[in-house]
């Protein structure tokens, strides 16, 4: 091989994918590894080839494939929801003293509530179904983007606000122009972080009420469990859970980028 070629090789090999492959193929060839010598017996815990074995049978499931697709209306429909709710709600609470302390208590105390505690409350006034997944995978997606939209306008440079002030714009004005492209970064950042959240949930909801909830990845799992039990399977489904949440991901941080482009200019990422 000759050297142009073998720097080539090096710089492919340095790159963040492909040791995020290493790490991956590292990680399956230990639990191979453990399950071959008896560390962890298969009938508790499946071979990591067999798991991928059933993880790959599942392409051709139906059932499971119409869950994979419940799974991601549910995300979308609840992040939707969440962006919708939590970015014009942080840009008031972010601009408005007065408003952001009187709901401050009310913030803090329904922040920690966890999603799961409200599926009676939820089921029992929106009924079960899509409706309750959605509203719980708003409600939990809303938190980390409402609070990173204040945060963002709590870290804009005032300077550039005043600056419009001394020019004569008023507060919508000032907001529009200076402040939200400022906070416009951990907005985005916020949008990525409800999106693991509203992915977690929706899935989480589903193993909870299983069929009651209707379609879903977690409707399966829990179906599965309660038919055939078998771990494999639902490891395999837990495995693409994982997969879908890694591309959702990606194409949201690629989102991000088109979006804002002088931003990571400005970091050094627009290689």
């Amino acid at each position: 091989m000759s050297g142009p070629a073998r720097g080539r090789v090096r710089a492919l090999l340095g790159t963040p994918l492909a040791r995020g492959a290493a790490g991956v193929a590292g990680f399956l060839l230990l639990a191979q590894a453990a399950g071959w010598t008896g560390l962890i017996r298969p009938a508790v815990l499946p071979l990591a080839s067999t798991v991928l074995a059933r993880a790959a049978g599942l392409t051709g499931n139906g059932h499971f494939l119409s869950a994979a697709a419940a799974t991601l209306g549910a995300w979308a429909a609840g992040l939707g929801l969440a962006v919708a709710v939590a970015v014009p709600a942080g840009l008031v609470l972010g601009s408005v003293p007065g408003v952001r302390s009187a709901t401050r208590a009310l913030t803090e105390f329904l922040r920690p509530v966890p999603p799961a505690a409200l599926i009676p409350l939820i089921a029992l006034v929106l009924g079960p179904g899509l409706r309750l997944n959605v509203t719980l995978t708003a409600y939990a997606a809303t938190w980390p983007l409402l609070l990173n939209t204040i945060r963002g306008l709590d870290d804009a440079d005032p300077l550039g606000a005043e600056t419009l002030r001394a020019f004569g714009f008023g507060p919508l004005a000032v907001l529009w122009r200076a402040r939200l492209p400022a906070a416009a970064p951990f907005i985005v950042t916020g949008i990525r972080l409800a999106s693991s959240v509203a992915l977690i949930v929706s899935i989480a909801t589903g193993v909870v009420t299983g069929g009651i909830d209707g379609p879903g990845i977690g409707a399966f799992i829990a179906d599965t469990s309660a038919s055939s039990g078998d771990p494999a399977v639902i490891l395999g489904a837990a495995l693409w859970a994982g997969f879908l949440g890694l591309a959702l991901n990606g194409l949201l941080a690629g989102a991000g980028r088109l979006a804002l482009p002088w931003y990571h200019g400005y970091l050094g990422e627009d290689e």
